[in-house]
């Protein structure tokens, strides 16, 4: 395994940075009301109806029973998307599962869990929650209200994600406390701020994480979200006074639940030091794991192979005891 070395960027994905560089990168130090800032949202989001509504999926498979979903969030955004439960077995175990920038047009069939009710939400503003005037253009999305944290578009993020555990709960109360999150690249950074917050969720799993170490995601090159937040600081100085309240570094220093991450050391879209700095930043005490991608969002060799192995330490992360 080697990370890619042709590729069609005009600046280097890896940053120059060598493994050992990527792993001493540890988090910003938080903003003085980052706590509260997020505690009291997070009473908020405890406080809401969700009144999901479940409806028969156009989607079929021989695995899962699918439905579509429905769920009110905070500010009375409705959230939409789909929830599967497992033909064959009960449920024992809670899943929410993220998705990335780009949104979802479907639920994941080959997610490697059983006997779990799994709940695919789209975030605010995308894909089966898109709404006017709110972009579903990631380089607008994430600027929607930048300049407001108590109402910027990323928080509502993670109170939708809060939301989501609060639907299972409602829907299977025996699963309060066996509940896990999953999430990758946007879902991944929504994951870590979720996390540190909620202790309903009982372990969780990030894949090549955004919005880690805002500083550094600010100041690199790059394809991703962070790109459009670059350009718009040219003109908005001040905007990491708000980016600040919302780094998934920062916040997954107060992680205290079993966590596997999965980092690259190749992304033109996150770059990997701040992936790394999400992973870094994990509370050494605890019961932690770090798979190493060769890269993330670009395809490579030996792809299939790194991912199946990271696909059976899920099985085994999330399996329904």
């Amino acid at each position: 395994m080697s990370i890619p070395i042709e590729h069609p960027y005009d600046f280097d994905p890896t940053y120059g940075l060598g493994l050992a560089e990527l792993r001493a990168i540890r988090p910003p130090q938080a903003p003085p009301h980052f706590d509260n800032f997020w505690r009291e949202r997070y009473v908020g989001a405890l406080g809401v109806n969700p009144q999901p509504q479940l409806g028969e999926s156009r989607l079929s498979h021989p695995d899962w029973h699918v439905h579509d979903i429905a769920y009110t969030s905070t500010d009375g955004f409705r959230i939409g998307g789909w929830l599967l439960l497992p033909r064959e077995g009960t449920v024992r175990r809670g899943l929410v599962v993220g998705h990335g920038y780009g949104g979802r047009d479907q639920p994941d069939f080959d997610i490697p869990v059983k006997e779990t009710a799994v709940l695919f939400p789209c975030f605010r503003g995308l894909s089966r929650s898109s709404r006017p005037p709110i972009s579903s253009d990631p380089a607008w999305h994430v600027l929607n209200d930048i300049d407001k944290p108590e109402s910027y578009i990323l928080g509502g993020c993670v109170e939708d994600l809060w939301v989501a555990i609060s639907v299972l709960i409602k829907l299977y109360p025996q699963l309060d406390g066996r509940i896990g999150y999953s999430g990758i690249s946007f879902g991944g950074g929504i994951g870590a701020l979720a996390l540190p917050f909620d202790q309903r969720i009982d372990r969780g799993h990030l894949i090549v994480p955004t919005f880690g170490n805002m500083p550094v995601w600010l100041s690199l090159p790059t394809t991703g979200s962070a790109h459009s937040v670059q350009n718009y600081r040219k003109t908005h100085g001040d905007v990491l006074n708000t980016l600040g309240l919302f780094d998934a570094a920062t916040a997954a220093t107060r992680i205290q639940v079993p966590m596997l991450l999965a980092v690259a050391r190749f992304d033109p879209v996150v770059a990997p030091p701040c992936q790394f700095s999400v992973a870094n930043a994990l509370p050494t005490s605890n019961d932690h794991e770090t798979v190493i991608l060769d890269a993330g969002h670009f395809d490579y060799p030996g792809c299939e192979e790194q991912h199946a192995l990271l696909t059976e330490k899920v099985r085994r992360f999330f399996r329904a005891t």
